[in-house]
């Protein structure tokens, strides 16, 4: 599906399956997309401020200078995806899985990893992560 551009700002898109759908620059600020199924799907520049991803299947999601200010992605599985300069400033990643995901030049400031498992990820130097809460996370690899 291209939704590319698309105004879905505070839709209710729970436990939708939106695989391989093309999502650049569309507006998801404060969306539902609690346990969606996302796989692959194309969110570069995407708006979603405060959206609730809780639970959603992200993965190999390319999620490129994303807005995931604030957004909820507790539970989330973001094995392989690229969040390479992406807003998650605020956001809450509790016991998120994220495996082999890039997040070169991504703003983490005050992102709550609680619980999260992150391996083999990629996390450059240009990577901004003050306040970051990171009680009972698994490093492992590169990280």
């Amino acid at each position: 599906a291209d939704l590319s551009g698309a105004d879905l700002s505070g839709a209710d898109l729970s436990g939708t399956s939106l695989n391989q759908a093309n999502l650049t620059n569309a507006d998801l600020s404060g969306a539902d997309l609690t346990g969606a199924n996302l796989m692959e799907v194309n969110l570069i520049g995407t708006d979603l401020i405060g959206a609730n991803l809780s639970g959603a299947n992200l993965k190999g999601a390319d999620m490129r200078c994303a807005n995931l200010h604030q957004a909820n992605l507790s539970g989330t599985n973001l094995t392989e995806a690229e969040l390479s300069g992406a807003d998650l400033s605020g956001a809450c990643l509790k016991k998120a899985i994220i495996n082999g995901s890039e997040f070169g030049g991504a703003d983490l400031t005050g992102t709550e990893l609680n619980g999260t498992s992150i391996n083999e990820c990629q996390l450059t130097i240009e990577t901004t992560a003050h306040g970051v809460s990171r009680h009972w996370i698994s490093w492992s690899g590169s990280c």
